[in-house]
């Protein structure tokens, strides 16, 4: 067998997340019946880990095994995008790896960003790229939440019910809050992260720079375990996975 890995990009807004589920249109059930087809054989994909409904990804990672050999990587590339292109998905990147390397297992590292519009007016060029608040922020309290997140800590406040991780214990390696005239780039760097952990972190951080909450109140959430003293989570629409490192 040979196992090829593809760095995957797509637009979330239309698609039910990146796993395959009994209905609905999922990026893995798409491009898993697409490299099907061009090869002539029944492949199976396997991901760096799920994304859900109306999360956009700029590198996901993937593998799958074929039994025959793909001979020209960059005819495969233009086969496949003239395929996927139309529901706003591309293969970035294929190359081939030994059995060893696995998308989901072999991954060191995740990183994803969150984009919030901070104006008075709705985006229409970036709609559904970002969040739009139109209350103003104050960063640098934004800044200070973050602090209190890097680390290793139960995150079970900002996990998801439906979460089927077996630890709600995770390590933020590195957060970053970046602004450029009215936008505002949040990234987020963990081995892995829980169902719904960044966007819940993002919704808890709004409440702290819109000041409905204090830095106190924010710890104490936080620290609390409980996921119904969570803020809402940010809409899926402003997060992006960004990179697999391994």
């Amino acid at each position: 067998m040979n196992r090829y890995q593809i760095l995957i990009e797509y637009v979330g807004t239309k698609f039910i997340g990146w796993q395959i589920q009994p209905k609905g249109k999922s990026v893995q059930k798409l491009v898993q019946l697409k490299i099907s087809r061009l090869l002539k054989e029944k492949i199976k994909l396997v991901g760096s880990g799920r994304t859900d409904a109306g999360v956009h990804a700029i590198e996901q990672s993937a593998h799958f095994d074929t039994k025959n050999e793909i001979e020209n990587l960059n005819k495969f590339l233009q086969s496949i995008n003239f395929f996927l292109n139309p529901s706003l998905v591309s293969i970035r990147k294929i190359g081939k790896r030994n059995s060893n390397f696995h998308a989901r297992f072999s991954a060191k590292e995740r990183i994803y960003k969150y984009i919030i519009f901070n104006r008075v007016s709705v985006p229409s060029i970036e709609k559904d790229r970002g969040w739009h608040i139109s209350k103003k922020l104050d960063l640098e309290l934004m800044k200070k939440g973050t602090k209190k997140l890097l680390g290793k800590h139960d995150f079970s406040t900002f996990r998801a019910s439906s979460c089927n991780a077996t630890s709600p214990i995770r390590t933020i390696k590195f957060i970053k809050i970046k602004k450029v005239k009215e936008r505002i780039e949040i990234k987020f760097i963990s081995q892995s992260f829980l169902q719904q952990q960044v966007r819940s972190m993002v919704g808890c951080l709004k409440y702290l720079a819109e000041k409905k909450w204090n830095l106190k109140k924010f710890e104490k959430v936080f620290k609390s375990k409980k996921r119904n003293l969570c803020a809402p989570p940010a809409p899926s629409h402003g997060l992006f996975l960004e990179k697999i490192i391994y």
